[in-house]
């Protein structure tokens, strides 16, 4: 009989990033981002159904039947923490896990450039790091926090849905509230926590018009805001914001974004050359006067210009960072064509047209 702890210690000592669990299949591990089923039989309701119980509480349990999902961080021991999502399909129970390392990792280690680390020190403004899921966007926000919460007197809210890495309290005091458990919803807790005294927000999601509005007047009021959007490039971040409000208010959104926000990162994740391992790729945008003219004046189209002429400020688009791994051999042709933004420029870059 299949053991749920069994399957989680593969999951760590593989060093995998998600385990699945659904009927009609094996268990099956996300290994340097390839699929690959356990050596086991295919699972049947009963069997879901027990491996759930085994790491879901009697009110996750009850969630699911009502709502048909849930979410909730658990720890596995001392060993390593799992987001967990667990989901009804075809009548039946389905989970996935999601891996958090035990360890945070240094800004090098994830590959950002150094001159990301003097965007840590700025008092107030808004942070975004965006990308597809799966692509690193937690963990980056995690290294970032830590490096805070170490260098750095504040005191540091973080906001998530649910809680992933866990923060101790270091030069910093870290509190850490999670949707569902601590508060109803990211805007709410933004304006509460307004009145916490803090230096520094989390915001593990901009989801909605309500937590958008609430981050940009966190950030206009004198606090450091991080946030994700599950967007790529910088132009694109800035207009799925200003979309999501009303056309009357848009001309004020595209004001106060262009004050308040410092960068946008965007990220990928891309299986190393040779296929062992993966390495995070990154398009980085500093907020210049130039960039924030553009996005007062509605010419977010022309962010991207400023990024490939901006090497002076530590800006660089996605396929110049493509580029930068191909050429050091950390990732294949195939690869970076697949993830490029503009593949016909690249080639003639790279001489190949």
């Amino acid at each position: 009989m299949l053991d749920m702890k069994v399957l989680l210690e593969s999951v760590v000592q593989e060093g995998a990033s998600d385990l699945h669990i659904c009927v009609g299949c094996p268990p099956t591990v996300r290994l340097d981002g390839r699929l690959i089923p356990l050596d086991a039989p295919p699972l049947v309701p009963a069997d879901t159904e027990r491996l759930i119980k085994s790491v879901a509480s009697e009110q996750n349990q009850e969630r699911v039947r009502a709502r048909g999902g849930v979410d909730f961080g658990f720890s596995f021991g001392d060993k390593a923490r799992f987001r967990v999502s667990i989901y009804k399909q075809k009548g039946s129970f389905a989970m996935a896990l999601r891996l958090i390392p035990s360890r945070m990792m240094s800004l090098d280690e994830i590959g950002l450039p150094a001159m990301v680390r003097q965007l840590l020190d700025r008092p107030r403004g808004l942070i975004l790091i965006t990308g597809p899921t799966g692509s690193g966007k937690t963990t980056t926000l995690a290294s970032m926090l830590n490096v805070i919460n170490h260098e750095r007197e504040c005191h540091i809210c973080t906001i998530e849905d649910p809680i992933e890495y866990y923060h101790d309290h270091a030069k910093s005091v870290v509190t850490q509230r999670e949707i569902g458990v601590d508060v109803a919803d990211f805007s709410d807790a933004i304006v509460h926590g307004l009145r916490q005294d803090p230096d520094v927000f989390l915001v593990g999601e901009m989801r909605d018009l309500a937590t958008m509005e609430a981050a940009i007047r966190a950030a206009e009021t004198g606090h450091l805001v991080f946030s994700t959007l599950h967007t790529t490039g910088a132009g694109r971040t800035v207009d799925r914001i200003i979309d999501a409000f009303p056309v009357g208010q848009q001309a004020q959104v595209r004001s106060q974004l262009s004050q308040s926000i410092v960068a946008v990162i965007s990220q990928l994740l891309l299986v190393r050359a040779g296929g062992k391992g993966r390495v995070a790729v990154f398009e980085i945008m500093v907020a210049t006067p130039s960039i924030q003219n553009l996005i007062r004046e509605n010419k977010t189209f022309r962010i991207n210009s400023d990024i490939q002429t901006g090497s002076r400020f530590g800006m660089k688009t996605l396929d110049m960072a493509l580029m930068e791994l191909y050429r050091k051999g950390a990732i294949s042709y195939d690869s970076m064509m697949a993830a490029a933004q503009d593949p016909e420029q690249i080639l003639i870059q790279i001489g190949k047209k």
